[in-house]
């Protein structure tokens, strides 16, 4: 079973990641880019949705388990490389030349809340699940990077509040500041919704890619020019 897969629904590339909580470690991240990849080669497609087969959880963020195991095998090396593909991913994302749409149709947390932030746009399912950044529990802090992009999808007292708290967030509440589209009626409307709104972008590759670039810019910047300092010195959690 492919950890990510995707298929054409008319003018949009529907990605799923398909391996249950969806734990970001390096078959995840090359999965996705590889979805990515092949999306942008057909022509025909507009805009992607980004949606769980799970039907509890979107993305719960980063492998911890696959993260200790290269902590316990002391491989530095190991934990670098992921960094930067990480990073790779975000920057996939934030400069993909057609919109890129969360389908959040179960829990978004850690990594995963962060990964849909890098997203154009997001819809969430309001009868369940919730949005969190509990890093400041589990003692691992946000790269500069993550910040700077996050902060595009939360209004920055919003963000402060969650990033500093770890505090969870309904749909309800994420619908009212703008950090989402639209808290859906469930799991299914998600999808539907997500779907719907992806088709009413017809925006030609050149002009919607350099619009992202430009718009963008300052945020890959701190991911091409900030975070490498923390990921090299190894600073990536604090007790």
């Amino acid at each position: 079973m492919s950890v990510v897969k995707w298929e054409k629904d008319e003018t949009v590339g529907v990605i799923t990641m398909n391996n249950g909580e969806n734990r970001i470690n390096p078959d995840f991240m090359n999965g996705m880019l590889g979805a990515l990849d092949e999306i942008e080669k057909d022509l025909d497609i507009n805009s992607v949705v980004i949606t769980s087969s799970d039907p509890k959880s979107w993305s719960q963020g980063i492998d911890l388990e696959w993260m200790s195991g290269r902590l316990g095998e002391n491989d530095t090396q190991a934990i670098k490389d992921f960094m930067y593909l990480l990073n790779t991913l975000f920057k996939r994302v934030l400069i993909y030349p057609m919109p890129v749409i969360a389908a959040i149709n179960g829990h978004a947390a850690a990594g995963g809340a962060i990964f849909s932030c890098a997203c154009d746009f997001r819809f969430m399912r309001g009868d369940r699940g919730f949005f969190f950044f509990p890093e400041v529990d589990i003692g691992i802090p946000f790269l500069p990077g993550m910040i700077a992009f996050s902060k595009k999808a939360f209004p920055y007292h919003m963000f402060e509040e969650a990033m500093l708290s770890g505090r969870r967030f309904s749909a309800d509440e994420l619908e009212k500041n703008n950090v989402i589209i639209k808290a859906c009626e469930d799991r299914d409307a998600v999808l539907t919704e997500a779907l719907a709104y992806a088709r009413t972008y017809n925006k030609k590759r050149g002009i919607f890619g350099e619009m992202k670039k430009r718009m963008n810019k300052e945020m890959v910047d701190v991911l091409d020019n900030e975070d490498p300092e923390y990921i090299e010195s190894g600073q990536l959690m604090v007790e």
